[in-house]
């Protein structure tokens, strides 16, 4: 099983993959600390890669790449279910179009690197315009174990988890996830997600409440998920 190292530039988060020898570097804005790190315990850069092309995910790429010799893999060419093999460990791709037409997560073990598509305690902005697109690379992720561990694209946990708290006011387990939070080496389980998370709660009757008191379309999954986007 890989290894995964978490690495803070401003409110990004970029991640190293790692076995006894190689690594994977993805969003590697913080590439000092990257190189610093692969230098220490002697690791071979494998690959340089993106969860998508935006610009605060992607500053690190031309840095990693012109200071070894990894190769680089184009996110936006990675094929849906395409394996990548980091010492003989598979990390699986999955195409999860939605807040942009290149998102993309890697799947490595019980851990999951979701870029902008799911944050700690919230979703990302669908700035592809693509909503039932993004509704479909949720439900998705969803189907996965609930001892998966999400790994975002950037810390934006305490005003998501306000935001949770201002929907869900009684829900109790978003104060006890507050108070877990490591914010040395930030993550989630999927399972805390459900719990915490409306935009994968549109089923849970609390949030089924609060879209039909505020009367908004409900009758399917898809209704309830796109209602609860509008939600400010």
């Amino acid at each position: 099983m890989l290894n995964i190292q978490q690495f803070r530039y401003g409110d990004n988060l970029a991640y190293l993959l790692h076995g006894r020898t190689e690594a994977m570097a993805v969003d590697g804005g913080a590439w000092q600390e990257i190189l610093a790190f692969l230098k220490e315990n002697h690791l071979i850069l494998k690959y340089v890669t993106n969860t998508h092309r935006h610009y605060d995910h992607t500053p690190g790429d031309d840095h990693l790449l012109g200071k070894t010799d990894a190769r680089f893999l184009d996110c936006t060419t990675l094929a849906d279910n395409e394996t990548i093999w980091i010492d003989h460990e598979p990390v699986v791709v999955y195409r999860t179009p939605g807040h942009s037409k290149d998102s993309i997560c890697f799947h490595s073990g019980a851990n999951l690197i979701t870029g902008d598509t799911l944050f700690n305690a919230t979703v990302g902005n669908c700035f592809s315009g693509d909503l039932k697109g993004f509704f479909h690379s949720i439900q998705r992720l969803m189907t996965l174990p609930d001892d998966t561990r999400i790994f975002a694209g950037h810390d934006y946990v305490r005003d998501s988890l306000a935001f949770a708290r201002h929907l869900e006011p009684q829900n109790k387990d978003i104060e006890r996830f507050r108070q877990t939070l490591d914010p040395d080496f930030l993550y989630s389980t999927l399972a805390e997600e459900r719990r915490v998370n409306p935009y994968l709660r549109f089923n849970e009757e609390p949030v089924l409440k609060l879209i039909r008191d505020k009367g908004l379309p409900h009758a399917t999954d898809w209704e309830r998920w796109q209602s609860l986007m509008a939600i400010e």
